[in-house]
């Protein structure tokens, strides 16, 4: 009984991390999309994008409130977006988002981790033809009144590429130069956005054994856990057997 006590523990704590992660990205974002288009949501497209992931992230209202307001004074500073680019072990392509105030040390941070799990930073543009960049919006199925073939058709006129449908959700995919023009379509046709983002979707993928994979998880794990860090994305194929090395 203790043991397992221990480690329903343990499982709470790490969910409780993941979760304060994730506030603290969605800080991030408000503070950039508050000093790049203003405090008001009515007008400002991104703080808007970013006001929905954290109700789908359930970050309290409050919370958020309060990170607009912070945001919106002039002694908070604003954060740089950088990407940068490289190679894992069995040449695993990873590409990492960042949100800094310290280029220098983000830097450092994130090739001192390839290093010590035996990958490599590589430069800017060399992962470019491993993935595609896709505006990706996520929209509940039980709120759309039209047909799925008429909301496929408004939603051309947005840059749709391709429309995803499982029994809770449907998935929205366009080019990410069409991301702003998706969001203010969804938006026109009163359709509620659950979430969006932008991804970096692997063209190419690469299988892996778990083991194989080691060093792999290793790297990724380091990238979340580190502040500056938004997103991760990469091109290994999640098999079963790695998803459950991951989450142990």
């Amino acid at each position: 009984m203790g043991r397992a006590f221990e480690f329903r523990k343990a499982r709470k704590m790490k969910r409780w991390s993941k979760m304060a992660k994730t506030f603290t990205r969605i800080g991030k974002d408000i503070v950039i999309a508050v000093k790049d288009g203003g405090a008001s949501p009515e007008t400002n497209s991104r703080l808007r994008q970013v006001m929905q992931n954290a109700k789908a992230a359930n970050m309290p209202k409050d919370n958020v409130l309060r990170a607009i307001k912070k945001a919106s004074s002039k002694d908070t500073a604003n954060y740089e977006e950088i990407s940068l680019e490289g190679y894992a072990v069995n040449g695993i392509a990873v590409f990492v988002d960042c949100a800094t105030n310290n280029n220098n040390r983000t830097v450092a941070d994130v090739r001192s981790y390839f290093s010590k799990c035996d990958g490599a930073l590589g430069t800017n543009g060399s992962l470019e033809f491993i993935f595609n960049r896709k505006g990706v919006f996520t929209i509940e199925k039980e709120k759309i009144t039209s047909s799925l073939e008429d909301l496929e058709m408004d939603l051309i006129d947005g840059g749709l590429e391709e429309l995803e449908i499982d029994e809770e959700a449907i998935t929205v995919y366009c080019d990410f130069t069409d991301f702003s023009n998706m969001q203010n379509k969804i938006e026109d046709l009163g359709i509620e956005i659950q979430k969006s983002e932008l991804q970096r979707i692997p063209i190419t993928t690469k299988n892996m054994s778990a083991s194989e994979a080691e060093k792999v998880i290793k790297l990724l794990d380091l990238l979340e856990e580190n502040d500056d860090v938004q997103q991760v994305f990469h091109n290994m194929v999640l098999s079963e057997e790695i998803l459950e090395a991951m989450e142990n």
